[in-house]
């Protein structure tokens, strides 16, 4: 049986890997393989890809520049692990997908959606997850948390207008697709946790290996 392709969205310091580390858990308790990827990355290429996109020192690099990096390491990423591991019966779990270009090229950097969908019909041919999870924060407390993790990117580095940009086509798109699943990340770990085990339950008890 093919696996379930599970990603985990939100602005800056919102838990995902916290929670994706508990996505984990659920999957070793339940004995299904899985393998947990991250975006930009995931490949030997993407890394060296998500490198250029994350340095500070690249002032100069354009909208449209840093969009077609992160499709360019997506369509390696879909084609040398995602979709093999998908097809072997593995779920994957992805931290970002194309969600967040949408989101951060698009509501925070400004580019047109058409463009974006756009390039994502040539680049991936509209690959999407069958579940994404979006958790959803203020941008102040998020980057108020985020602070704590180490030195800023150039994602990071970049101002509260553009994050609540991101934040916005965030909620939007999770408006217009059941795919996805907004989590309230100001809550308790305990509740969030609680939330991503009622939506996981069902999937994971109609998966046979």
């Amino acid at each position: 049986m093919r696996g379930r392709f599970i990603t985990v969205e939100g602005v800056e310091g919102v838990g995902k890997s916290t929670n994706i580390a508990f996505i984990q858990s659920m999957l070793d308790e339940k004995g299904i393989p899985y393998l947990a990827t991250r975006e930009p990355g995931g490949t030997e290429l993407g890394e060296g890809i998500r490198k250029l996109l994350l340095d500070k020192n690249q002032h100069g690099m354009t909208a449209v520049t840093e969009l077609l990096l992160m499709f360019a390491a997506r369509a390696q990423h879909i084609e040398q692990v995602i979709e093999p591991a998908l097809a072997d019966g593995r779920w994957v779990i992805c931290d970002r997908f194309t969600d967040s270009s949408y989101a951060y090229q698009g509501g925070g950097r400004e580019l047109p959606t058409e463009l974006i969908a756009g390039l994502e019909k040539l680049a991936i041919d509209n690959y999407r997850p069958d579940c994404t999870f979006i958790l959803d924060l203020s941008v102040e407390t998020g980057l108020s948390r985020a602070e704590n993790v180490g030195e800023k990117d150039r994602f990071e580095s970049e101002q509260i207008e553009f994050f609540n940009r991101v934040r916005q086509v965030f909620i939007s798109r999770a408006n217009e697709d059941k795919r996805f699943h907004i989590v309230n990340a100001a809550q308790t770990l305990e509740q969030v946790q609680t939330e991503f085990r009622d939506i996981l339950i069902p999937l994971m008890d109609g998966y046979r290996r």
